[in-house]
């Protein structure tokens, strides 16, 4: 998959958890995915990204 196909389905799904909060879950393993696929490709993650990951892990819905 190319890194701008992999950015865009990123920005796809950030909307998705905006707009379908109860699939928040799955939203989450899906972008996990993506980064390990940013990962894969020998890229590293922005810093925005980066700290995104941190709060999904952090469990992105209790700062809410």
């Amino acid at each position: 998959m190319a890194l701008e196909e992999i950015k865009a389905r990123i920005g796809l799904l950030l909307q998705e958890m905006v707009n379908q909060p109860e699939d928040e879950h799955e939203i989450q393993e899906q972008l996990r995915e993506k980064f390990s696929e940013l990962r894969a490709l020998g890229l590293p993650l922005p810093a925005d990204l980066v700290e995104l990951e941190k709060r999904l892990e952090a469990g992105f819905g209790a700062e809410a």
